[in-house]
């Protein structure tokens, strides 16, 4: 009785893990797969892929594709998503809080949004003189710090989508794409996006990104008046490196 018991238990488990492997590759392919195509990527035969796929369209966690006649993710994956949606700012705080205490500078938390960064947290530094931009403030992408460090996390057609505008507008004072997407490139190298009086005169930045579990792409960053900021500037780097390092881990 106990080995009939643990058989159907690794069973159950195995049915499981296919499941999970099914929306995965349904995850990756908007346009939707046959029954025929998500088989040969599982490596499993199509009349168990039939079973497990019945039962998750039963559950609403895939759909029929109608226009494109495939298989893709249902409207209960968007359901879950939102109700595990983890509050990053709530997250993150502490760490934030603490590189503001290492530094005495005021650190910053902004998201990519509507080709932007938008501020969605604040630790204030404890310098008398420090630099404070309000919660819900909206910056450019290409001249400051999280700009361009979350700008480096993207793939190169996007990148250029969003950045070639930017300088277009203000090509008087700008400079060419190629220079810029070679900063970027630094950028994907080190980790460690930089703005030196760029988009602010009299004040500097640095910054780090990172992706939440959905893909959200958000920055760290630690804008400081540019007379203290060289001072700073290498201990900063190896602070937000640590501070990239402890976000991963929590997420």
């Amino acid at each position: 009785m106990d080995t009939e018991r643990k058989t159907q238990s690794n069973q159950g488990i195995q049915v499981i893990s296919r499941a999970a492997e099914i929306l995965r590759i349904l995850k990756n392919d908007n346009s939707g797969l046959s029954l025929g195509q998500i088989a040969e990527r599982v490596h499993l035969p199509r009349s168990t892929v039939q079973r497990i796929v019945n039962a998750l369209i039963a559950e609403r966690l895939v759909m029929a594709s109608a226009a494109e006649g495939g298989l893709r993710l249902g409207s209960e994956i968007q359901s879950l998503a939102a109700a595990g949606r983890i509050n990053i700012a709530e997250l993150v705080r502490p760490i934030l809080t603490e590189l503001s205490k290492e530094t005495k500078e005021t650190v910053d938390l902004a998201v990519f949004r509507d080709d932007h960064m938008v501020f969605v947290d604040q630790v204030v530094g404890s310098h008398r003189l420090r630099t404070v931009s309000a919660v819900g403030e909206v910056f450019p992408m290409t001249d400051t710090a999280n700009g361009k460090a979350a700008l480096a996390l993207m793939e190169d057609d996007i990148l250029v989508t969003i950045a070639a505008p930017e300088l277009k507008s203000g090509e008087e004072t700008g400079r060419p794409l190629s220079e810029f997407l070679k900063e970027i490139e630094d950028i994907r190298k080190t980790g460690i996006g930089w703005d030196l009086d760029e988009h602010t005169d009299g004040i500097s930045a640095a910054g780090i990104a990172f992706k939440d579990p959905m893909g959200q792409i958000y920055a760290v960053s630690v804008p400081i008046p540019s007379h203290r900021f060289g001072n700073l500037k290498e201990k900063l780097a190896g602070l937000l490196l640590e501070t990239r390092n402890a976000i991963g881990q929590l997420l």
